[in-house]
């Protein structure tokens, strides 16, 4: 769908924010994501014919539910020669069906239906970069071409990638009944994987609206897992995580669209109302006492939230909670970015010693090897870090990641101009 313009940005929220709800009833009466899909499209069209002309009815969701299943049941009719759909004028008088509709869903059935549509999203047989692409499709009605641009690839490859994950789906014979509280935990965990990548790929890409954008609409996720699982501290985590990261965005890059380094950034550009809204969803969670590694890394972005100046961080306690993050999920890139506080709190010895020692697991990851080049710059190692910042360089996978080495080659070889060489 194309961008609203003012007088009609209203039916383009309206339609956003019904479509998760729309969608996940639309596939469990059909048990077909193309089906389901082109159900709902037929029901937005409708809703851009008369909701102009009669104003927005009084459960949009359950209107495009309700449209939704006339439109997918009048294609199997005409195929018989019965009756097609109510004239579009009769459409806009739904109030008693719709309300019916609306009352008959309940939230019990509402969360599994919305917790089953994504987690088809996210079924264990799709790779990750598939997940995700279904997801944006699906759940979030992102326009394949917009999704292609995101990642970088053409529309005929998105497309593709997204037909195929639809084929594996329908080959899979996923269920369709409600979950158990078991395989509702497992589910949570794969949804909030897979919305958690949403948000890496826009946060990691740079800069760009597409890239922004996906940031944007893993937030919006977010909240949607939130509400259908208010009390859980992980997806509080997760939200929170998400919030207080995206509030950086404005500060990452300068007017070159390069990257500006979190000591350098202006605090003063971080949007505090994301702030305030992550810190809350932070000191929520922890009041759980029941942590899980979304919950100790939005500990870790709050401490660097709270802190008003980098001299301010309280690297020791970050330091402390990569140590629980590294009981919570061992992982080589956990104990890399431990090494950061490490380096803070102890020093550029003790934290370069941890760097090497993940040597085996991480030599083909370009930050492994322009943090290392970093201590060894601290260190007055200058030829050795020259090297370690040029492999990374090599190993950048984009033009914003070179830069960033570039920039703190740059600097570190400044601020190291007064230690002798060894």
């Amino acid at each position: 769908m194309s961008e609203a313009n003012p007088e009609t940005a209203w039916i383009a929220a309206a339609l956003a924010a019904a479509r998760p709800r729309a969608m996940a009833a639309l596939l469990r009466s059909f048990r077909d994501l193309d089906v389901a899909e082109e159900a709902f499209q037929d029901a937005i069209l409708r809703a851009l014919r008369t909701w102009p002309r009669n104003g927005p009815p009084r459960d949009p969701a359950a209107w495009l539910i309700l449209v939704g299943r006339n439109a997918a049941l009048d294609g199997k009719r005409r195929s018989a020669r019965e009756a097609p759909l109510p004239p579009e004028e009769d459409l806009s008088d739904l109030d008693d069906r719709e309300a019916t509709l609306a009352d008959g869903i309940d939230a019990t059935a509402y969360r599994d239906d919305i917790l089953r549509l994504l987690f088809i999203c996210c079924h264990p047989d799709l790779p990750a970069t598939q997940q995700v692409a279904l997801a944006l499709r699906i759940v979030s009605g992102l326009s394949i071409a917009r999704i292609a641009r995101a990642f970088l690839v053409s529309e005929a490859a998105m497309e593709q990638r997204i037909t195929r994950a639809k084929g594996r789906i329908a080959r899979s014979a996923v269920p369709y009944e409600t979950p158990g509280a078991v395989e509702r935990a497992g589910r949570l965990s794969a949804v909030s994987a897979m919305i958690y990548l949403v948000f890496n790929a826009g946060y990691s890409a740079g800069t760009g609206s597409e890239r922004v954008e996906l940031c944007d609409e893993a937030i919006r996720l977010g909240r949607l897992l939130l509400r259908l699982f208010g009390t859980d501290p992980e997806v509080m985590g997760l939200l929170g995580l998400m919030l207080l990261q995206h509030a950086r965005t404005p500060a990452r890059f300068d007017q070159n669209d390069e990257i500006v380094l979190l000591d350098d950034q202006d605090r003063a550009l971080w949007s505090r109302p994301l702030i305030a809204e992550g810190l809350a969803l932070v000191d929520k969670a922890m009041r759980h006492r029941a942590p899980g590694p979304y919950q100790v890394q939005a500990a870790i972005a709050a401490l660097h939230a709270r802190a008003a100046s980098p001299e301010a961080t309280d690297w020791a306690e970050i330091d402390a909670l990569y140590a629980v993050l590294e009981r919570l999920q061992p992982s080589p890139v956990v104990s890399l970015n431990r090494a950061v506080a490490l380096g803070k709190v102890r020093g550029p010895e003790e934290a370069l010693g941890l760097v090497e020692s993940l040597s085996g697991a991480l030599g083909g990851y370009f930050y492994f090897h322009g943090l290392r080049g970093a201590f060894l710059m601290q260190l007055g190692r200058r030829a050795e870090a020259r090297e370690a910042m040029n492999r990374a360089i090599a190993l950048a996978s984009t033009a914003a990641e070179a830069g960033h080495i570039r920039m703190q080659l740059d600097r570190l070889t400044r601020e190291a101009d007064a230690l002798p060489s060894r």
